[in-house]
């Protein structure tokens, strides 16, 4: 179905309030960004990235930056803002894309955020705790405990402390038992209690949240031929430019490095590093989804049909 056709529907039920935000997210390569600008249009709206890698400068092709037309024709936020050297998080992203949401609403236009980072997407939406970070002391503490008197030990523990918690994370969960217990250490307080306490723009405005996705096949090929386009745009001196810079922790992380890189170092040839890439690619798709499949209130669309429709005109 093609993109005319897609947004069609998304044209016909309930009308936009003042204090709408849309977001749309998917897997890589689903065609999230043409939806986007299609339906930006339409409402007269502005597009907010929620993509964790297309905010930083200088990895155009990796990262399948939106075109300078593109840009053009519907305004665009946090799109290579930010050195390779810099961090970025859910966190700094979260807090600034609200107050680039008041401002579009402000200026009487409507947010469309857009993106496959899922904990990005996730933050904004239902708001993140603020936390006083790791602590890798209490943490192997925690994990001695675990090896010396069993996981349930303290799970157990965990339910004495905060049973709201302990409810939402399995007996087995090693990882987020700890994290739980290592919260109420370092901040004196429950991870439930910090979570009620949290709020996102859910709870300031009129969200929805659609999927775009596709045929599994449709979405490996899609992908397998954006890297062959990514090639023959030139990522191979792309990534020979971003290596000679102190990449951060996150943007060294993106797709494409890596595999770049194991070619660059005569690990492997041309045509194994074009492979690498795409099963790493396909392999984030299918994590990406895995993520956005448990948010049970994503409304999916797909090329074949629309579980539910929303009108884009705003009152």
């Amino acid at each position: 179905m093609s993109r005319e056709k897609l947004i069609s529907p998304l044209l016909k039920q309930e009308a936009l309030r003042r204090s709408s935000v849309i977001v749309i997210i998917g897997p890589t390569a689903v065609g999230k960004t043409p939806l986007a600008i299609k339906l930006a249009k339409k409402v007269n709206g502005e597009i907010i990235s929620a993509d964790s890698m297309q905010a930083y400068k200088g990895m155009d092709i990796i990262n399948q930056r939106p075109t300078g037309l593109q840009q053009k024709c519907v305004k665009h936020h946090f799109i290579s803002f930010l050195s390779p050297s810099d961090e970025y998080n859910a966190s700094a992203f979260s807090k600034m894309a609200k107050k680039t949401i008041q401002d579009i609403i402000r200026r009487k236009k409507v947010p469309i955020v857009a993106g496959g980072s899922g904990l990005y997407v996730k933050a904004l939406v239902d708001g993140i705790f603020p936390s006083k970070g790791k602590n890798e002391d209490i943490r192997k503490r925690f994990e001695k405990l675990a090896d010396e008197k069993g996981v349930l030990f303290l799970y157990n523990r965990l339910k004495d402390i905060d049973p709201a918690s302990a409810q939402n994370i399995h007996p087995n969960d090693l990882r987020r038992i700890i994290r739980a217990l290592e919260i109420y250490e370092v901040e004196k307080k429950t991870k439930s209690s910090l979570k009620a306490k949290t709020k996102g723009i859910k709870d300031e405005y009129d969200v929805r949240i659609f999927g775009l996705i596709m045929d599994r096949d449709k979405l490996y090929g899609r992908i397998n031929k954006r890297v062959d386009l990514m090639f023959k745009k030139g990522i191979i001196e792309e990534v020979k430019k971003l290596l000679r810079l102190n990449l951060s922790i996150t943007s060294k992380e993106a797709l494409g490095i890596k595999q770049i890189k194991g070619y660059l170092d005569k690990r492997y040839d041309l045509e194994k590093a074009k492979e690498l890439l795409k099963r790493d690619t396909r392999r984030f798709a299918k994590r990406q989804l895995t993520w956005f499949r448990a948010d049970k209130r994503i409304i999916w669309l797909n090329g074949k049909s629309i579980t539910r429709n929303i009108k884009a005109k705003a009152e």
